[in-house]
């Protein structure tokens, strides 16, 4: 077995999701590497917590692709390719856009006011900077959206996708554009909703899912030296 990188988790959080973003920062600083052996032993008493919470990490990061168990050897890292991230943001495209489209046709006065509510929280956010803060209620708008087109399923799928995005660590924020244009191309989508314009809600629910998709997808050509980012999304957004 490998050694393990020598880190503590803060007590804020779940240990679940410490646990998580223990494993993933240390494969992006490169302290847990693909090839090597660690086990939830390891991974338990380096944070110093049960194997519980670390055994359901694990979990959570082996069903999202980035680890991989083997029986009687533990778990190694797998690497992660361009194309997930492709194929994650093409399955949001077929379930969103259609979302926002019926959401402006369903969607009601309260739920309308839960909704601003969300955009006044994610402008707070915004302007103290917490980009923790900001993409939490970011999620909360996203399934708000779900909500008012009465797709509860595509909801919780949606969800889980995005789950999938954090744990590869994948965020635009900082690197290719701000918090305050993420807001800019959410604020659009709300006031087509309004005005109960379906085909612009789902113009701009789609516009602002392959932005972002195609700027996190950029990334992982760039971190993994591999590809041509134009020709992948193709392949993979292909009929949606």
């Amino acid at each position: 077995m490998s050694d393990m990188p020598t880190k503590r988790v803060a007590p804020a959080r779940s240990l679940t999701d410490q646990v998580m973003d223990f494993v993933r920062e240390s494969t992006l600083d490169k302290t847990m590497v693909t090839g090597e052996w660690y086990s939830v032993y390891q991974v338990s008493d380096q944070l110093g917590i049960s194997r519980s919470p670390v055994r359901d990490a694990l979990l959570r990061l082996e069903e999202a692709g980035l680890i991989r168990f083997t029986r009687n050897r533990g778990f190694q890292i797998v690497e992660t390719k361009p194309s997930d991230v492709a194929e994650i943001f093409a399955l949001r495209l077929g379930i969103e856009p259609a979302a926002a489209y019926r959401a402006a046709q369903l969607r009601t006065e309260e739920q309308l006011g839960e909704a601003d509510d969300i955009i006044t929280l994610m402008a707070q956010a915004k302007a103290d900077n917490d980009e923790e803060a900001f993409f939490t209620h970011d999620r909360q708008f996203h399934r708000q959206i779900m909500t008012m087109g009465h797709s509860q399923r595509g909801a919780d799928l949606v969800e889980k996708l995005r789950a999938h995005t954090r744990i590869l660590g994948a965020s635009t924020a900082g690197n290719k554009r701000t918090l305050g244009d993420i807001l800019e191309e959410h604020e659009p989508i709300l006031d087509a909703i309004k005005r109960q314009s379906a085909e612009m809600a789902r113009a701009t629910m789609r516009e602002h899912i392959q932005v972002t998709g195609k700027l996190l997808l950029e990334q992982a050509v760039e971190k993994s030296g591999e590809g041509d980012a134009q020709k992948i999304w193709d392949q993979y957004t292909a009929g949606v």
